[in-house]
């Protein structure tokens, strides 16, 4: 089975702007295409996995949403780095749309997007990791038996803070600057 980093979009990989909705508006964060050119070279599975609860709230519908991600696609292998797959949950419990309002077992922190990767993809999930911005990034890794590192950019200086004020919260096995420096820190353990 192939290895993964699972990368969360928005605050991640692309600046966080809120309920992303047209592919003009991506602004890729100045390390991400480096990451993920590693995570490439290093011969695993670069595979984008993002709540967008904004597709059952009505702000853009699935073929816009298809288009934002074909071009971050474009963006990345523009700088020849490689996006294997993107996996969404469009769920919420308070979308107005019927078929998107409900409790899912895909919108993180749940693991069902990483298990639905790892079923699609044969993606050993034991040996990878999950990067992002929130702590619901860290627990899905960890529920779905992958590690979790979250990174300060987006609503990460937030999420870290919140560490601080809370009990029993996810603990991330790593905290890093910028996916750039998670991926490194993963490579490196892997390579250990």
């Amino acid at each position: 089975m192939d290895k993964a980093v699972f990368l969360d979009r928005d605050g991640t990989l692309i600046r966080e702007v809120g309920y992303l909705s047209r592919p003009d508006e991506i602004r890729v964060l100045p390390e991400a295409c480096e990451a993920v050119r590693r995570i490439n070279q290093a011969g695993l599975k670069a595979i984008v996995i993002t709540n967008q609860s904004g597709l059952g709230r009505g702000f853009f519908d699935e073929a816009e949403l298809g288009a934002i991600h074909a071009r971050l696609s474009e963006l990345f292998a523009a700088e020849d780095a490689s996006l294997d797959a993107f996996f969404y949950c469009p769920h919420h419990p308070d979308s107005q749309h019927p078929a998107f309002s409900r409790v899912c077992d895909c919108r993180k922190p749940s693991p069902g997007l990483l298990e639905r990767a790892r079923d699609v993809l044969g993606v050993s999930l034991a040996d990878s990791v999950i990067i992002g911005d929130k702590l619901v990034d860290v627990e899905s890794g960890h529920r779905a038996g992958a590690l979790g590192i979250l990174v300060r950019t987006g609503y990460g200086e937030f999420s870290e803070l919140q560490l601080k004020d809370k009990e029993n919260q996810t603990e991330p096995d790593h905290v890093a600057d910028n996916v750039l420096a998670g991926v490194k820190w993963f490579l490196e353990r892997l390579n250990a």
